[in-house]
């Protein structure tokens, strides 16, 4: 079983900047794919930023050159830097890793960006 806890959501202005991080821990054997998600209230969930363990990153086009998705393998962390926020980007924030075959949650994290 892995455990993944978040944290760094919070109230932002318009055009400021938070850090999202998530660490796993324990039955790890090797992390493939880490990734950040997001939901809006009244709306799906939909896929924010990727990173393999390769280190290839993908990012939804509404969030590309202001979020950088980011891991640190000895720490089993994944980071989500989010500049130049927006009020749309307002949602829960979960993060989701793959290991040895399985797929993991975390509770998530709420990022509100006031106007």
């Amino acid at each position: 079983q892995v455990q993944l806890v978040e944290s760094g959501g919070g109230l932002v202005q318009a055009g400021g900047s938070l850090r999202l991080s998530c660490a796993a821990s324990g039955s790890i054997f090797g992390i493939d794919v880490m990734r950040w998600y997001r939901q809006a209230p009244g709306k799906q969930r939909e896929l924010v930023a990727g990173i393999t363990s390769g280190g290839i990153l993908g990012y939804a086009d509404s969030v590309k050159g202001r979020f950088t998705i980011s891991r640190d393998n000895a720490k089993s962390t994944v980071y989500l830097q989010m500049n130049t926020l927006k009020p749309e980007d307002t949602a829960v924030y979960y993060c989701w890793v793959s290991t040895a075959g399985y797929v993991y949650w975390g509770q998530g994290t709420q990022v509100t960006v006031s106007s």
